[in-house]
């Protein structure tokens, strides 16, 4: 018929120099035990999973499920609330008919969360595009961004689009800070702004908040932290690295995520000074070109805060989750592997080699273990490691049993003695 077209059964064929290169890299991926296989999980997200292909259930240690909310009851009825009432979306974006009172009412509960006092929050579809959506906002070719050298994908993709000078500091390490931050002040740049993970994910490891904010006060900078691994359980009411350090009123935006502690959907948001968040609704691309924040996700969000807010459901499962943290540290520490990070529920065990990574996390699964082998680009070459999140719905015979595996497939592996 005139004008149409049946589709194609097969795919177009790519140039044959360009199939041949992206085939290469493939391979060469595969040869080095870089190569991804995606895992299908045929269950809710939990503390024990069904994986396809295996004949019983997994214990889960490698969801950035802290708190165990993602499949809590009264997180998952609040979803099913916001979606027979709001409906399952907005097909739009916030500014032209996307907004509803229940994003103003999720908004503000996340700046109450933080304390409110001249505070405001901005909701993004992820804190991806909160750190996307930031620096270029925010920043002139004037000004300058110091940003950690250990700093997340996202930082780094959101610091690339902006014009400002980029200065980077060896993580951390508030004496090199301070030396950049002389050197953005020796260049002459207006504004500086002092970029840090909360907490590094793939080393668990909290960056030194207090001396940051230190040398930060010294240049007039402005201070932002992503704190997607730690907000909901960090600190003793779980507002995060802030809090833990007793900084939180020094600290200008908190980019984080509503898809990690925060009942582990999706979502994110800046929160901070009200008159930065104001310039940020009107310039920040991600947020002015992105559909709204689905209803369901808005209300499952806004129970799990709720559930962090109060004492009586936050300190059990605190409790809980810093327990297993600190279990399964000292048996695999005894044990004799190589541990990083310190204080935290992300329990990196180093291996070095990426074949014997992916190796140890195969065995591991078949053990009854579901963990991932992180090696390059994800982490530096020769780094490979698999990284344990412990979360507040592992029981103690959970850990036990995974500490056991571990010890068995590292000697089966020679990883240990």
């Amino acid at each position: 018929m005139s004008g149409k077209r049946l589709l194609s059964s097969t795919a177009p064929r790519l140039p044959e120099a360009f199939e041949q290169r992206i085939q290469q890299a493939l391979d060469n991926m595969r040869t080095a035990g870089t190569f991804k296989s995606e895992r299908v999980i045929q269950s809710p997200q939990r503390a024990s999973i069904q994986v396809q292909g295996s004949s019983k259930s997994v214990v889960n240690l490698c969801a950035n499920n802290y708190m165990g909310l993602a499949d809590n009851p009264q997180v998952v009825k609040r979803a099913h609330e916001y979606l027979r009432q709001w409906g399952n979306g907005l097909s739009s974006v916030r500014f032209i008919c996307g907004t509803q009172t229940i994003h103003k009412d999720l908004e503000d509960q996340i700046s109450g969360f933080y304390g409110g006092n001249g505070r405001d929050t901005i909701l993004y579809a992820s804190c991806f595009d909160a750190n996307a959506g930031v620096f270029e906002s925010l920043l002139t070719d004037q000004d300058a961004i110091i940003s950690d050298s250990l700093n997340h994908a996202s930082i780094i993709d959101g610091v690339r689009l902006c014009k400002a000078k980029r200065f980077r500091y060896k993580s951390g390490d508030a004496q090199d800070l301070a030396a950049k931050l002389q050197e953005a002040k020796s260049s002459g740049c207006q504004v500086k702004m002092v970029a840090t993970d909360g907490v590094f994910s793939m080393d668990g490891a909290i960056a030194p908040l207090r001396e940051i904010c230190d040398v930060a006060e010294q240049y007039n900078a402005v201070v932002l932290v992503d704190d997607a691994h730690a907000t909901g359980f960090l600190g003793d009411t779980g507002r995060g690295t802030g809090e833990y350090w007793g900084v939180s009123d020094r600290i200008h935006l908190v980019n984080s995520t509503l898809g990690k502690a925060l009942g582990g959907a999706s979502g994110g948001y800046t929160t901070g000074n009200a008159l930065l968040v104001s310039l940020l609704r009107n310039t920040s691309r991600p947020y002015l070109f992105s559909n709204t924040l689905a209803p369901s996700v808005v209300g499952a969000a806004s129970a799990a805060i709720s559930l962090v807010d109060d004492a009586k459901t936050r300190t059990p499962l605190l409790n809980q989750l810093w327990d297993n943290a600190k279990l399964f540290r000292a048996r695999m520490a005894e044990a004799g592997f190589t541990l990083a990070g310190k204080d935290h529920a992300i329990i990196p065990v180093m291996l070095g080699d990426a074949r014997v990574a992916s190796e140890m996390a195969d065995r591991l699964l078949a053990r009854g273990i579901y963990v991932i082998g992180f090696s390059y680009p994800v982490v530096p070459r020769d780094k490979a490691r698999i990284r344990v999140q412990l979360s507040a719905a592992h029981t103690t015979e959970q850990v036990n049993a995974a500490v056991d595996a571990f010890i068995t497939v590292g000697r089966e592996l020679r990883v240990i003695e």
